[in-house]
């Protein structure tokens, strides 16, 4: 398996589609489809995670390709605070759920915000493993089992 850390995240591990590839700097890893990878980390954080960290908010905002500063904007706040839910992971429940409502629709998603909301409560209620394994199956990335 494969530490996928240039996401930004410390809890990605890769099953396959990714090569390791010799370069005259030494070993690289070259991943098959990139984008999909990065849709599917983000469609796997909206939907299992019931708490979500500031280093996975941030990938969420990156992912949505949205400054601090535009999303504080849309949310309704100033880019310190979403500078500051990065780093420290202290992030109110709202901002998450409208991150989460924004990606969701972002991913082609038609649930309302309310749907969302009900859904993600009752992931409170779930225990889910610490690291997220990704798997490309028929040129699709899944999160493995």
């Amino acid at each position: 398996m494969y530490h996928y850390q240039s996401c930004g995240l410390n809890t990605i591990y890769l099953v396959n589609g990714y090569h390791e590839i010799e370069t005259p700097y030494g070993k690289a890893v070259s991943i098959d489809d990139v984008e999909g990878l990065d849709r599917a980390i983000a469609h796997s954080l909206i939907t299992y995670k019931a708490r979500i960290t500031g280093s996975e908010f941030r990938f969420l905002r990156k992912y949505l390709g949205l400054s601090q500063a535009k999303l504080a904007l849309l949310l309704g706040n100033n880019e310190q605070a979403i500078a500051l839910w990065e780093k420290k992971s202290n992030i109110p429940q709202w901002a998450t759920n409208m991150l989460r409502k924004l990606v969701s629709e972002h991913l082609g998603d038609n649930k309302t915000l309310m749907e969302i909301i009900n859904h993600f409560n009752n992931l409170d209620k779930i225990e889910y493993d610490e690291f997220m394994r990704f798997e490309d199956l028929n040129n699709q990335w899944k999160i493995a089992a």
